[in-house]
């Protein structure tokens, strides 16, 4: 395996033109040379020197010539998409996803499973089980795959790769009890260079990457109610580091004493990750047979295996206790939401991780909520939106992160 250090964070300024060039050419390709410098604003003297290294490097190819409005018609660019393939794989609220991605970030083969149970061995197992069969998928493109990506749940060590993961004890929870060497555990199976990212953050930057018009450089990514991925002037922030996003406090000793409703100042605290619809749903179940009865009856559920899919489609069938649940979960994620805008300004908050299947009612409470807590000049051009990347959006977040890396050091 040739290593590639995926983890530095510190580019070099040609390392910065080259993914500037080569993301203009993933986005707007085929395009000329000339345009190219228009975008960037440097001479095209530069820009072909660059792209005479990259074609060099079979990254980037000539093709068809473009209609000239006068003089000799300029050769236009693309890059090709075939020099090498990534994969990803992503950790969301109701499964885990794993994608095979070309260097345009077009989907090759996917595949994906339920959510495992949340602990260590169970999920780093099931990843590199998804891996394992990409791997058996993709025998065609098995000696051009140039890294791996991972997006996942815990506070990850950009030095080595690794970890703390946050394991539950009881009804507490502690991120220093298990530390986690995935990063090498990775590579030593499948002799591929390794991205660890969080996986709030790897959707963040996914959905930058993908969206084409590159609408928006301050956003934030919601990815459930426990952490989020931030994105300032274009660029994922992460702090000093590597473990900005992390939206909870939390004191396994004031356990007990820290419990709150609606608006208390206690809305800081830790949430589950599927921001406590299951455990509202089964209080509401417990409080109403009849209505329990209609709910386990059009979701083929009992109260032992109530889980939040089965909300979410009774919600969708109108039923009155699901409905209930969702809407004070979205109001309570509003409100942290607010606290967020407050603080960042965001042009745009994306939600996702699976909470897009909660639909638009639970999205317009949410934004109803958002402006009735944050200050009126922070949410007037704000965005609140769905991920439009749905549950690929870790898999490919985690996959575009290796992609720039790549861009930037050119294998």
């Amino acid at each position: 395996m040739r290593t590639l250090n995926f983890q530095k964070e510190e580019l070099s300024e040609k390392e910065k033109r080259s993914i500037d060039i080569l993301e203009i050419l993933r986005r707007r390709g085929p395009i000329s040379r000339p345009d190219i410098s228009k975008e960037m604003g440097i001479n095209v003297v530069t820009i072909s020197n660059y792209i005479d290294e990259f074609i060099k490097r079979n990254l980037v190819y000539e093709k068809e010539l473009d209609v000239s409005e006068g003089g000799r018609r300029p050769v236009l660019l693309d890059l090709n998409t075939q020099a090498g393939y990534v994969i990803g794989v992503g950790l969301n609220l109701m499964n885990m996803v794993g994608v095979l991605v070309d260097l345009k970030g077009n989907i090759i083969t996917k595949t994906q499973v339920a959510r495992p149970r949340a602990s260590v061995k169970e999920i780093s197992e099931a990843l590199l089980e998804i891996v394992r069969e990409i791997l058996r998928r993709s025998k065609d493109y098995s000696t051009n795959i140039l890294g791996i990506g991972v997006g996942i749940a815990g506070l990850i060590n950009k030095q080595d790769g690794s970890i703390h993961w946050p394991q539950k004890m009881d009804h507490y929870y502690t991120y220093a009890s298990v530390d986690l060497p995935l990063k090498e555990l990775i590579e030593r199976e499948f002799n591929l260079s390794t991205l660890i990212e969080n996986d709030a953050t790897a959707a963040c930057f996914g959905e930058h990457w993908f969206d084409i018009d590159r609408g928006f450089k301050n956003a934030i990514y919601m990815f459930s109610g426990v952490g989020c991925g931030i994105m300032i002037n274009g660029e994922v922030y992460r702090g000093s580091s590597g473990y900005a996003g992390e939206i909870s406090v939390y004191n396994y000793k004031e356990q007990d004493l820290f419990n709150c409703g609606f608006g208390n100042d206690c809305f800081i605290k830790r949430w589950e990750i599927d921001l406590g619809i299951v455990a509202d749903m089964k209080k509401r179940l417990g409080a109403d047979k009849e209505k329990a009865d209609k709910f386990f009856k059009l979701t083929s559920s009992n109260i032992d295996n109530v889980d939040l899919k089965s909300v979410f489609i009774a919600a969708r069938a109108k039923d009155e206790l699901a409905q209930g649940a969702l809407e004070s979960a979205a109001k309570r994620l509003g409100i942290k939401i607010a606290y967020l805008v407050n603080i960042l300004n965001p042009q745009v908050v994306v939600i996702g991780g699976g909470l897009e299947e909660a639909g638009e009612d639970f999205l317009k409470t949410v934004n109803f909520t958002v402006k009735d807590w944050a200050f009126r000049e922070s949410t007037e051009n704000l965005k609140i939106l769905y991920s439009q990347l749905r549950e690929n959006a870790v898999a490919l977040g985690a996959s575009s992160l290796v992609m720039q890396k790549l861009f930037a050091r050119l294998w």
